[in-house]
């Protein structure tokens, strides 16, 4: 007997979700979510450009069994989030954390960045602060290399004068 004739629900109750069958709880709630474009912008930095907006039309997202360390707790629960972005085909995998809200909302930074680098090349407030964060390592890898040859310098003299009596 179905539900509507045990329970005298109202008609427009009777079918409460009208997802597929076979289709996994969380993916049926993201069809439900409006197609709002979301924007993160930089922390802290106000004088730039932010990301490009992400348009949830054009997101396709998936929940799977996590993976790594945690035994059950993550290998038996869906709350890692692949994020699609169909038009550019960028993939993005999030299980930072055991929750699916968190991953969901990390997933979507995550794939902002790389949409923004893949629109934007080297004009991406992104490319931009990884470049300029691996100048800054080229330069201190520089400036350790020059203090080591210092001390070398230094350690020959001290030897040759220490050897001439």
């Amino acid at each position: 007997m179905p539900a509507s004739g045990l329970f005298r629900f109202p008609a427009p109750l009777t079918r409460i979700c009208p997802a597929p069958r076979g289709t996994w709880f969380w993916e049926r709630l993201t069809w439900f979510s409006p197609g709002v474009a979301v924007t993160v912008p930089a922390a802290g930095k106000k004088d730039q450009p932010a990301l490009l907006a992400l348009d949830e039309n054009e997101l396709q997202e998936h929940f799977v069994k996590g993976h790594g360390p945690g035994g059950q707790a993550t290998n038996k629960t869906n709350n890692c989030v692949v994020l699609k972005h169909l038009p550019s085909g960028i993939v993005v995998k999030c299980h930072q954390t055991r929750s699916v809200e968190q991953n969901r909302k990390l997933a979507r930074r995550i794939l902002q960045e790389k949409v923004d680098v893949f629109y934007r090349g080297e004009d991406s407030l992104v490319f931009r602060e990884k470049w300029e964060a691996e100048k800054r390592k080229q330069e201190r890898k520089r400036r350790a290399k020059a203090t080591l040859e210092k001390k070398k310098t230094l350690r020959e003299l001290w030897a040759s004068s220490q050897d001439t009596p």
